[in-house]
């Protein structure tokens, strides 16, 4: 079973059985339920559509649009496209909202439908749970034949994408281009290869394309973490090159390779960017936010700024929703999620690239210097296989009473601080396992306190939770 029904979308592996994988069917049932929900709210006129490359776009693609006009919806196709452009283009479009057709950080034969608002952002958990229950109970009711929406294919919202990243007062293009730099892209063979040389050449840097032709074959595991960018590494070494920059196949994750070839590291993408945004001016000075299950050296930057951090839950979705309340200039998440607002509330690898080469450019200083710069913090990522049989609340709640005495969010899970360390539990939706994340200032430390937890849960497992 590979269907993932979730508050954001469905999510799912290509053919199989129908409730099982993403089959048409599927596919057609979701796209009903939301495009139900948008006429059950208000009366909307057109969705906006893109998708990234993956060999199934197409006809995903084909079954989202003919659902959506069966409904009475005009379409309005981006076609190949970034995850951050289809949620600019729904404002641009006025749109009651948006679909985003991509698994991002998945394998080839994984798909999946992404859901915006009318303001081209993902939308709320209680939104989620209403399209849930549509698609549930398939409360759909189609158009009749002279009601069908219409469809149109538009081009060119990359370029508007990028026009705008250019006009940020924060985005240095004739300082960048001055600085002659020379850049391998890695863009898995899906959209990214499109949009970040488009970015590059407009900001005069040298390029050198690391699959970037859009043909879907992932070349490797798409997900842009160190052990899937050998190739890049070596590519690096062998060119003399300033910078590598790898993103995801929907172009909302941006991993950085310094000059020598090793990872800037994937929780440092927002770092880095955002100490520039918080030093750039003192009107810029201000607020953060990421993620729990995010370094604390987003909040050692901020702080030495005379900012404030603040964590959410995991999700994008929660992190705009904290940045909106704490007025903050920017935040994102650790996996490379950069959401500057001054742009739009979304991940956007194109404006993280923009404003991470307008830093190094300033800094006059190299990526593996720039780096440096950053307090050295270490997460171990870790995980709990259980039995369906074990109450996993129970298991967070026994966690929390052992560690009363230390400071605990419960904003997701449990998290609990040890002065510059911290620990960080969240069970599965899907299945039974608890994730156990762990930072401290070296690797065998943060390891260690993994461990740590880990051997409480299976000591509360055998004492507390064994059966009678």
């Amino acid at each position: 079973m590979a269907l993932i029904k979730s508050i954001s979308g469905i999510r799912g592996t290509i053919g199989g059985k129908t409730g099982d994988n993403l089959t048409p069917v599927d596919v057609v049932k979701f796209a009903a339920a939301y495009g139900s929900w948008l006429k059950k709210k208000t009366s909307p006129t057109k969705v906006v559509i893109g998708r990234d490359a993956r060999l199934s776009g197409e006809m995903v693609n084909a079954l989202v649009s003919s659902t959506l006009q069966g409904l009475g919806i005009d379409v309005i196709d981006l076609g190949l496209s970034t995850t951050p452009t289809v949620e600019m283009a729904v404002v641009w479009e006025k749109a009651a909202g948006g679909i985003i057709l991509t698994a991002s950080h998945n394998p080839i034969q994984w798909n999946a439908l992404k859901l915006l608002n009318e303001k081209g952002e993902f939308i709320s958990g209680k939104d989620g749970e209403e399209v849930l229950t549509i698609a549930e109970n398939e409360d759909f009711e189609f158009a009749q034949v002279t009601k069908l929406g219409h469809y149109e294919k538009k081009d060119g919202y990359i370029q508007k994408h990028i026009a705008e990243i250019l006009k940020l007062p924060l985005v240095d293009a004739q300082l960048v281009h001055s600085r002659g730099f020379r850049v391998v892209v890695d863009a898995v063979n899906s959209t990214g290869g499109i949009a970040v040389p488009m970015l590059l050449s407009a900001l005069g840097v040298t390029i050198k394309e690391l699959y970037c032709e859009p043909t879907g074959h992932f070349p490797h595991n798409p997900e842009p973490l160190p052990e899937h960018l050998t190739d890049i590494s070596r590519e690096i070494v062998k060119g003399k090159y300033d910078l590598g920059i790898v993103v995801d196949p929907d172009v909302d994750r941006l991993a950085l390779v310094c000059e020598d070839g090793t990872p800037f590291g994937e929780e440092y993408t927002l770092v880095a960017v955002a100490d520039y945004v918080l030093n750039a001016g003192k009107k810029k000075n201000g607020n953060t936010v990421s993620n729990l299950s995010s370094t604390r050296a987003l909040q050692d930057v901020t702080e030495k700024a005379g900012g404030q951090y603040a964590a959410s839950a995991v999700g994008e979705v929660h992190v705009v929703t904290k940045m909106k309340e704490i007025e903050a200039v920017i935040g994102g998440e650790g996996n490379g999620g950069i959401i500057y607002p001054d742009l739009h509330y979304g991940r956007d690898a194109l404006v993280g690239i923009a404003l991470f080469l307008t830093h190094l450019a300033k800094s006059q200083t190299t990526a593996l210097r720039l780096r440096k710069k950053y307090p050295d913090y270490f997460i171990s990522k870790n995980k709990i296989e259980l039995t369906r049989d074990i109450n996993v609340d129970k298991i967070l709640d026994y966690v929390k009473k052992k560690y009363k005495n230390q400071p605990i969010s419960t904003v997701d899970g449990v998290r609990i601080e040890f002065d510059k360390e911290w620990v960080h539990l969240r069970k599965s939706n899907t299945e039974p396992i608890i994730r156990i994340y762990a930072e401290s200032d070296m690797e065998t430390k943060a390891d260690n306190l993994a461990k740590k937890i880990m051997s409480d849960i299976k000591e509360i497992i055998a004492e507390k939770l064994r059966p009678m």
